[in-house]
């Protein structure tokens, strides 16, 4: 894969000295030891899995080697759909998620991809760094999981291999990738798209084939998987900002004692700042990739057209009271 490439030295590098690093400590026997197994779609440079693995440093050194984590980058337990469920089951100790698909278990994470409701990454930070994002997190524990923290994946935007988009008229008929969730499925058919469901792993190869148009996702996503060299061009509609969530198995965790839930904890919180800081620098770094390698970024789009198409979306989703009440709460603290 080609995407990244100075970054992916710098991570790689940082990557290699997490692994390498020996955690201080008393020595623990191996059957006290606990090894949580991790899982993760994105590739073992991205920013989530690096992470993962700020997180397995930190609960070594601070257990004695005797809480890790065993991070499965690149989709090898799975998809997100899957690991989802293999969590839930406790097959697979963790995962790292979109929020997107969990809006089918917990309604109010749709609030989070309604269009142009999440202004900037400031307002998110004030979303899910506050009690909106602590409801958020306690709410996943009536589904078998118990949330730790919220990693941010940045805006979200529509790109396409056939022609500039800068009105909705523009997207009428295409083919375009979204994930396996209702809410977004829905909501790319309001701008007159055709909806195809894809896992993260086909949307290249459907790129290349033709098979679809285009999609919609962050600016790390685009270069890291090579999405810009099949789909040049891309409007930065940044219609919806929906975080990824870190989960843990409810049985993993009811399995620990108390004071390693805490630790847990604790290594969630600190590989957040880890990753918002690795976010932050692979989206400055993929833009300016995308646009040397031949990207056409447009930024003259109609945002007011796009807001009136999405409308009538809106205005039904928020026939959910739920809904509705997490979406108030997140507008006012815009």
């Amino acid at each position: 894969m080609s995407g990244l490439p100075w970054t992916r030295r710098r991570l790689l590098g940082a990557g290699a000295a997490l692994a390498a690093t020996a955690a201080p400590g008393v020595r623990v026997s191996a059957q006290d030891r606990r090894r949580l197994r991790a899982a993760d779609n994105q590739d073992d440079d991205f920013p989530t899995v690096q992470a993962l693995l700020y997180m397995d440093r930190y609960m070594r050194e601070r257990s004695g080697n005797r809480l890790s984590i065993q991070v499965f980058p690149g989709g090898q337990l799975g998809e997100e759909d899957e690991t989802i469920e293999q969590t839930r089951i406790g097959a697979i100790d963790l995962t790292r998620v979109n929020l997107a698909p969990m809006g089918r278990f917990i309604p109010a994470c749709n609030a989070f991809c309604l269009p142009f409701l999440i202004r900037s990454d400031e307002h998110l930070r004030r979303v899910i760094d506050g009690d909106v994002g602590e409801e958020i997190l306690r709410s996943f524990e009536q589904r078998g999981l118990v949330g730790l923290a919220f990693y941010e994946a940045g805006a979200r935007s529509i790109y396409n291999s056939i022609r500039p988009v800068r009105t909705p008229a523009d997207l009428r008929g295409l083919r375009i990738r979204v994930q396996r969730s209702d809410f977004m499925t829905d909501l790319m058919r309001a701008l007159g798209t055709t909806p195809v469901a894809l896992s993260y792993s086909q949307l290249l190869p459907a790129l290349q084939a033709r098979l679809i148009d285009g999609a919609e996702n962050n600016w790390p996503s685009y270069v890291t998987t090579d999405h810009h060299r099949a789909a040049r061009f891309y409007t930065l509609t940044e219609h919806a900002r929906p975080p990824e969530v870190l989960l843990i198995s409810r049985k993993s965790w009811d399995a620990l004692a108390p004071a390693d839930r805490e630790l847990i904890r604790d290594a969630a919180l600190a590989s957040r700042s880890f990753a918002r800081m690795r976010m932050q620098e692979w989206t400055e770094i993929a833009r300016l990739q995308a646009a040397a390698e031949g990207a056409e970024i447009i930024q003259d789009f109609d945002r007011e057209a796009f807001a009136q198409a999405l409308q009538p979306f809106a205005e039904r989703a928020m026939a959910d009271p739920e809904l509705e009440r997490m979406a108030e709460r997140i507008r006012q603290l815009a």
